[in-house]
């Protein structure tokens, strides 16, 4: 069995098990990689079900029904997708929803900048609250980064106590389920691959986070 193969399997097991929006995604996602693209529409479909406000869902199940030759239906979905996006300031997802919908000739939404809407709460008051990424509405902010490097300092940025505690109770039963070892440092990255992709951390998030605070 591929490795691919074996990450769907996990994320198959774990949407039996588990169900939520981020197993679903994950396994759209794995879906996505094997150009499955029937299953992987059915398993985006299934995480907006959980959470209506994951903007890399409607990305990627736009991309998909384009695949599928459901052009209306990818309009749709990406229009909507690309007000989420615009809603949580989710710069990436943002701009390839508007390459694909360009290509199918839907004009943009008018949207409102989540930016300032960020910035303005943490102004009003006074640093203690964060507008979540994840789950799109203020929250308490966490007493600091959660782990060293660029990913903590980007999970201290964009998510709040409430999102932090739901991953902690996530990432147990990802621990459980695959029987990792955290002496092992392969068992490390696995666990933060799944912390990633349950938060909806992209490499490109990285580093176009990386880019702004070194512009400030």
């Amino acid at each position: 069995m591929s490795t691919l193969d074996e990450r769907i399997a996990q994320w198959q097991k774990m949407t039996e098990e588990a169900p939520d929006d981020m197993a679903f995604f994950s396994l759209g996602t794995a879906y996505r990689e094997a150009e499955r693209y029937d299953d992987a529409a059915a398993a985006f479909v299934q995480a907006l079900d959980y959470n209506e406000g994951m903007s890399r869902a409607y990305q990627y199940l736009g991309e998909a029904q384009m695949k599928l030759g459901q052009t209306d239906a990818a309009g749709e979905t990406l229009t909507k997708g690309y007000t989420v996006a615009a809603e949580r300031g989710d710069v990436m997802p943002m701009r390839s929803i508007e390459a694909m919908l360009g290509k199918l000739g839907v004009p943009l939404p008018e949207v409102a900048s989540a930016e300032e809407a960020r910035a303005k709460l943490e102004a009003e008051s006074g640093g203690r609250m964060v507008l979540d990424k994840r789950a799109g509405v203020p929250q308490p902010k966490l007493d600091g980064p959660p782990m060293r490097g660029q990913v903590g300092d980007y999970i201290f940025a964009h998510f709040g106590q409430v999102t932090w505690n739901q991953w902690i109770g996530q990432g147990t039963k990802v621990i459980n389920e695959l029987r990792l070892d955290f002496s092992n440092p392969d068992h490390q990255d696995i666990y933060e691959q799944h912390m990633l992709e349950w938060l909806g951390i992209t490499n490109e998030d990285l580093e176009a986070f990386k880019s702004q605070t070194a512009e400030a």
